[in-house]
């Protein structure tokens, strides 16, 4: 209902439309169009009211409310279900329970901040109230657990689609990781649950650094971390920039869903910084580290690295160029 109350006053523009238009159009009374516009303007909406011309939209907070999102979003299957929240300590685990539940493909959960956001190997993700794009995608794809990995690369290259229509450059070291300048702009965290032959969901969660100022972050991560803000000099809009991402996700989504990844390869190693470099790979699996260069992604989305001992194929782990 808000969200429709939202399109109507954005499509009057500057000017005012009555409570009672607005309630004949929703075909509800104007008592329960004065709470919604109410509950708008605790959101952050500033609309103006007047007693014989009715309301008109001033202002729309740069929140990630559903109302915000989902008017003009282009997609088929990411986003047409949201679920927001100001606070979360983190938005996989909401997304996990949702999808345990049975939450619909492409399902997607936002939130302002994150109190306890993770990224891999554990390590916590700084997620400030307001500052970046914190969320995550539920996805039910008819692929083989195999391929799940491929959704990670598959996210990357989303945002740095998004990116590009920002005249942002993106640069993905493997697997996900968005960097500029050897200090990352993006995260990327991939968990599945499933069976043998088949994926029940999988859960994406990202997190996009937007308008953080390098003072902003914490000692330990300034020399390590940087916002998109940093590049171009000036805050972006992050109801924008998240609508691209979700628009970018969802049309590579119905591609691997058709035709597989192939496409999405090509792309991740278009906008890759690790291919051809001398690397360290941690291993997830038991945490012991090698060195060696990046060749090439073999058909399954790993790493394969030429060694001392001969090639490796990495399908999990944390690389560092060296």
């Amino acid at each position: 209902m808000r969200k429709t109350i939202v399109e109507i006053l954005k499509k009057a523009g500057d000017n005012f439309i009555s409570g009672e238009s607005i309630a004949g159009e929703l075909k509800v009374s104007r008592t329960a169009v004065w709470k919604h516009i109410q509950k708008l303007r605790e959101d952050g909406y500033e609309i103006l009211s007047s007693e014989r011309n009715g309301y008109k939209l001033k202002d729309a907070p740069d929140l990630l409310l559903p109302s915000e999102i989902q008017i003009g979003l282009n997609t088929k299957i990411i986003g047409l279900e949201m679920e927001y929240k100001p606070s979360i300590d983190s938005t996989n685990q909401l997304a996990k329970k949702l999808a345990y539940h049975g939450a619909a493909d492409g399902t997607i959960v936002v939130a302002e901040e994150q109190t306890g956001g993770k990224g891999r190997l554990d390590r916590k993700f700084f997620s400030p109230r307001g500052k970046g794009i914190w969320f995550s995608v539920i996805l039910r794809p008819n692929l083989l657990p195999k391929d799940a990995p491929k959704c990670t690369l598959m996210a990357a290259v989303a945002v740095a689609e998004a990116m590009k229509r920002f005249n942002l450059k993106a640069e993905i070291k493997w697997p996900n990781d968005i960097m500029h300048d050897g200090r990352k702009l993006v995260g990327i965290l991939t968990e599945m649950t499933g069976e043998i032959g088949k994926i029940s969901y999988i859960v994406i969660g990202v997190g996009i650094n937007v308008n953080i100022k390098r003072k902003e972050f914490p000692k330990d991560l300034r020399d390590v971390a940087a916002s998109l803000s940093e590049l171009t000099g000036d805050e972006i809009s992050r109801v924008k920039l998240f609508r691209a991402v979700l628009e970018e996700f969802d049309k590579l989504y119905c591609k691997i869903n058709k035709s597989g990844f192939d496409e999405i390869l090509k792309l991740w190693r278009k906008y890759n910084i690790t291919l051809g470099k001398n690397i360290r790979v941690i291993s997830a699996s038991d945490g012991k580290s090698f060195t060696g260069k990046a060749i090439d992604l073999n058909a399954d989305g790993a790493l394969i690295v030429e060694t001392k001992s001969g090639l490796k194929a990495v399908y999990a782990g944390d690389v560092s160029i060296r």
